[in-house]
């Protein structure tokens, strides 16, 4: 048994937010998760391991399966994830673990044998097909005792060891409860019990929620709701409360499958109160879609299209309040505009963590929004253990946000000090299909751009952080920033001074001058530039911008007021 003294890794309240506490400390998350089945195999971690801690990777994100803990009902069975813990350990890597219980991407294919082939004592949901043809599917009801009842009794177990295993060392330092849970091919189950709870009156705790918190309800969730609004005393069946449509479908899966995965969360917290929280795959299609993909691609378009009943935002806040065991809930982003969800996964001030992104430059770019603008825990792109170091666009994000990380996370502290952001690639006509960002620090409102050059404009990214007065730090590349005075008398904004940075002490953040900037470096004080790597001279043949160096500067802006006498 590990010493009870031991600060095990919890969220921590900062203002609007938390923060994840590991080591007793504050900890930005720079992770990787696996392919599906990777972190089911010891042996094939070793050959990964390290390619992840030289891409400055610093957790690991993999799955824990049912099946793999408790292949006979009753026999847990904990070798294989304990060399897994050892060799994450042995390496200096973090670990958040993925539950693979009821539900993997809406289905229940990671469920013992004994669980897929006992229907009897673990139903399954019914598909609703043509003709009124029932269809069974592999995925198990929310409906029924029996599989909440195992599932937790398994997650119990696990937790409990990962106390006794671990606690010392807080090697795991979060656990995902299931994963994009949710019912595919279908808005609703179709078996016989569905149909029955369908036809019973709504439950008052639902009815009481929404009536009582209709003021901080997510707008995404309240857009549905307009049956249900239009009633003053609204009593009945679904149907008769919410209206006939596949969104009160989606409802009602979502609070059954928040009943359900709240008791697996419930059993685990008992033993070992790690960070729980839970992801969802996205609709792809409305206001949130940022994609030239077919909307078939992503599963996206309707609930039962992306598994219905998940904790996307039309249904969230059902989700923060019939699963209160689950410490906050978040979204995996491929397809969808960024930006948009993290605002939206920040409903009712829970932190934003993002489990799963894409892998690419795209999705990396990304990143620095969700960290500078929305205090994120931390971005995990998702099958980056398969990609070859010179394919892997994350290593610079990494090394960069790890060597500044103590710096992000002071200001995430104070929140609204820092901001994101990123700027894509040019489109094949030549137009820009990023915007300048503007914001207001200090008496200043600073603009941050796209980097200039003589040639093609580059991609960039970065954080800018206000540090008082018209001063700032610049972290990122293939940005400029400028400022004005917002003062009414102010004749003339300038910069002051322009420093570039290198990191002296990770541990504090402390930093020192490098080199002091002007000139070239802010185009004869017009601009603060933060230049590419390989910035395009467009065949100039004067050099009169500078590669990027350690990303890091600080820039102090002035001006001059000339009062009217």
């Amino acid at each position: 048994m590990a010493a009870q003294n031991v600060e095990i890794p919890h969220l921590r309240s900062i203002e609007g937010s938390k923060q994840l506490i590991v080591h007793g400390r504050p900890f930005l998350v720079l992770g990787a998760e696996l392919q599906n089945s990777s972190l089911t195999s010891a042996e094939h971690m070793d050959t990964v391991w390290q390619n992840l801690v030289d891409a400055h990777v610093n957790t690991v994100l993999g799955c824990v399966t049912w099946e793999m803990i408790e292949p006979v009902e009753g026999q847990f069975d904990f070798k294989e994830l304990d060399k897994i813990i050892l060799g994450a350990r042995k390496h200096g890597l973090h670990l958040v673990l993925l539950w693979f219980g009821s539900y993997k991407n809406g289905i229940s294919t990671y469920v013992p044998g004994w669980v897929k082939t006992n229907p009897n004592r673990f139903p399954r949901m019914k598909l609703r097909k043509a003709g009124g043809v029932l269809q069974t599917t592999e995925i198990l009801s929310v409906l029924h005792e029996e599989a909440p009842k195992a599932d937790a009794k398994a997650f119990a177990q696990l937790m409990r060891h990962l106390r006794e295993f671990d606690q010392d060392y807080s090697t795991v330092v979060m656990v995902q409860v299931e994963n994009e849970s949710g019912l595919l091919g279908d808005s609703r189950d179709g078996s016989a019990a569905a149909e029955e709870r369908f036809s019973q009156p709504v439950p008052n705790d639902l009815l009481t929620f929404l009536a009582g918190s209709w003021d901080y309800l997510h707008q995404d969730l309240k857009r549905n709701l307009v049956h249900f609004k239009a009633h003053r005393s609204p009593r009945g069946s679904w149907a008769e409360v919410f209206g006939k449509g596949p969104h009160t479908d989606e409802l009602f899966m979502a609070y059954h499958y928040a009943l359900y995965v709240n008791q697996v969360a419930a059993a685990g917290r008992e033993e070992y109160p790690l960070p729980l929280y839970c992801n969802a795959w996205q609709n792809y299609a409305g206001e949130d879609s940022d994609n030239d993909f077919p909307v078939v691609v992503g599963g996206g378009g309707l609930p039962g299209d992306y598994p219905s009943g998940g904790c996307i935002t039309s249904v969230l806040d059902i989700w923060q309040h019939f699963a209160p065991s689950v410490d906050f809930f978040t979204p995996d982003i491929y397809l969808n505009d960024h930006e948009s969800l993290c605002s939206k996964y920040r409903h009712r001030g829970q932190p934003l963590f993002i489990p799963e992104q894409r892998r690419d430059e795209y999705g990396a770019r990304r990143s620095w929004t969700a960290i500078g603008s929305y205090q994120a825990i931390g971005v995990s792109p998702f099958a980056l253990d398969t990609l070859k170091p010179e394919e892997n666009p994350y290593i610079r994000h990494f090394a960069l946000l790890e060597s500044v990380s103590q710096i992000v996370l002071e200001a995430q502290q104070r929140p609204g000090s820092s901001v994101g952001f990123f700027f894509d690639e040019l489109k094949a006509d030549g137009t820009d299909p990023s915007k300048p960002v503007t914001r207001q620090y200090g008496g200043y409102e600073i603009t941050i751009e796209r980097a200039f050059v003589l040639g093609k404009p580059g991609p960039g990214c970065g954080m800018v952080v206000h540090r008082g007065g018209g001063k700032f730090l610049l972290i990122g590349w293939g940005f400029q920033v400028r400022a004005t005075s917002l003062s009414p008398t102010a004749a003339y904004t300038g910069i002051l001074r322009f420093e570039e940075k290198v990191v002296t002490n990770k541990e504090t953040g402390e930093l020192k001058t490098r080199r002091v900037l002007n000139g070239d470096e802010t185009r004869s004080g017009q601009f603060a530039i933060m230049p590419n790597e390989d910035p395009d001279y467009g065949g100039f043949p004067i050099a009169i911008t500078i590669p990027a160096k350690t990303m890091i500067a600080e820039l102090q802006f002035y001006s001059l007021d000339e009062c009217e006498v």
